[in-house]
């Protein structure tokens, strides 16, 4: 077996002979005598002619390429169960993982299925009416289904990211997201995908229990077995020798009532700052050199640059995207991007954020191991007292790093709306600061960047949990906890769906053990 690059204009999909050609080359063999031919990864090349650069393996007759193959889901009608607080990606490939091992998995979700989630989504839009439990961050699939659904990830020591894709694919997601570099599937798709991995679950034995919002956690023992007692808002009550906490990064309700019976909590490191929107065009001018054609796919970026010994980078770029309400929570405005499969928006959007360590902010020490959340709430409801609604305060880019007033707004995908607002005293002096020279820096990485038709929104501050649950690395329990496994971006091990659902499958299979 061999592997090797080969290139191909951006609108050119290549064809098998194309490949197989490419491959008898680099094989030293007639194209008839290559016995498999296989695309292992996609990259977009702009740094002269616009290629796409493949990276391929292939195999000459009498050799052949290891194929990835998943385990099978078992049928576990009447298998001991697992329970799994939250139907977010964590918890989605924890129940797929507990069905390889032959366990039921029964998730509670606080929200509702995707379809119920669609219709709540629609209202906090529209009329600015906000669920506590079924929102963008809320519900089946968690905060990553209604997002760009971007599927790359920095970790692989987590595990085999090809799980993870190979089973999106198995549900419905595009095969271009086994190869692609930075491989997305988009909010139009993911809902029919999270619908179709709940089926799968279903059919094997799994339970799905929706509206169930968890309010209690109690260790039972026999004797002879120990486990817990899970208690919900209505009243119901579950029972099992396991459960999972895959609760996404805004449970707050679930550290209050951590700290409350005494478990361990730590305080942990986030990034908080702005969404930066631009039009889609002018990013694909930059990022094109001004070759930009349709048919090419819309152009992201990744910035970042060290401020004062504090890392201020781009997070969750949504090429083609649009900007929404990612409140959970009335008297708070909070913001993130999402794009659809085609990326096909007029504007792009990002996250432009500031590292924030416990420690920095001294003036939220008193509340202990909340201290990093305390803060992280106080600039949300600090946003929404200025504007008195979820319009999200704004000014223009340039004039937001001058501390300048704008002379009107540039139009904005953000459906709730926007307002002029000074956004340097709304947001934490440090990190504004650290923002403005950021932003104006960028520009030598990406020339206009830096622009008056860029606007600034306040604010991105979700970006992961500032609360970590800690867990024994080689349990993977909660310390002190036998059979709570805290996991995912909630419980401060991920950031991101692929990062997540990896964390979520090694929980599982620690629990399965």
């Amino acid at each position: 077996m061999k592997e090797f690059e080969i290139a191909f204009p951006i609108q050119h999909e290549p064809s098998e002979a194309e490949l197989r050609q490419a491959a008898g080359r680099a094989l030293g063999v007639k194209p008839e005598r290559v016995a498999e031919v296989r695309v292992v990864r996609r990259s977009v090349d702009a740094r002269g002619d616009i290629l796409y650069r493949y990276r391929v393996q292939a195999a000459a007759s009498g050799e052949s390429i290891p194929p990835f193959v998943l385990p099978a889901y078992r049928d576990v009608r009447g298998a001991a169960p697992v329970i799994i607080v939250g139907s977010g990606p964590a918890g989605m490939f924890a129940a797929l993982r507990l069905l390889m091992e032959g366990r039921r998995p029964v998730i509670l979700e606080q929200g509702k299925d995707v379809h119920g989630r669609k219709a709540d989504v629609a209202a906090l839009n529209r009329e600015q009416r906000v669920s506590t439990v079924s929102n963008y961050c809320f519900g089946e699939g968690g905060a990553g289904t209604f997002s760009d659904g971007k599927l790359f990830t920095r970790s692989s020591k987590r595990g085999d990211i090809r799980e993870v894709l190979h089973q999106l694919v198995a549900f419905g997601a595009d095969p271009h997201i086994l190869v692609d570099a930075h491989p997305h599937i988009g909010s139009d798709a993911l809902p029919r995908i999270v619908e179709q991995i709940r089926c799968c679950i279903v059919q094997h034995g799994g339970e799905y229990r929706f509206g169930e919002k968890v309010t209690g956690l109690e260790p039972v023992s026999d004797g002879l077995h120990k486990g817990w007692k899970v208690l919900c808002e209505g009243g119901s009550v579950y029972a099992a020798p396991q459960v999972i906490l895959a609760t996404g990064h805004s449970s707050r309700d679930l550290y209050r009532y951590f700290a409350a019976q005494g478990w361990p909590l730590e305080a942990k490191g986030f990034a908080l700052g702005v969404r930066v929107e631009h039009p889609q065009s002018l990013i694909n001018r930059i990022q094109y050199h001004g070759r930009f054609q349709l048919g090419m796919p819309a152009a992201e970026y990744a910035l970042v640059e060290q401020v004062d010994g504090r890392g201020v980078f781009s997070f969750c770029m949504c090429p083609g995207g649009i900007l929404v309400p990612s409140v959970t929570a009335p008297g708070e405005v909070v913001l993130n991007g999402m794009s659809n499969s085609l990326r096909n928006s007029p504007w792009a959007n990002a996250g432009i954020v500031c590292a924030v360590n416990p420690g920095d902010v001294p003036d939220f020490d008193r509340y202990g191991v909340f201290s990093l959340l305390e803060f992280q709430r106080k600039v949300e409801q600090d946003m929404f007292a200025f504007s008195g609604s979820l319009r999200a305060p704004a000014q223009r880019l340039v004039d937001f790093c001058r501390r300048k007033p704008s002379q009107g707004l540039p139009r904005s995908s953000y459906q709730p709306g926007v307002v002029d607002a000074p956004l340097s005293d709304l947001l934490p002096a440090a990190v504004f600061e650290r923002l403005r020279v950021a932003l104006a820096a960028f520009d030598r990485k990406m020339h206009g960047y830096y622009t008056n038709d860029a606007l600034v929104l306040g604010t991105e501050s979700r970006t992961s949990s500032p609360v970590r649950i800690p867990r024994d690395p080689e349990t993977m329990c909660a310390i002190g906890l036998e059979g709570l496994y805290p996991c995912g971006e909630g419980a401060g091990y991920a950031g991101g769906i692929v990062s997540s659902a990896l964390d979520g499958i090694l929980v599982a299979a620690a629990a399965a053990r």
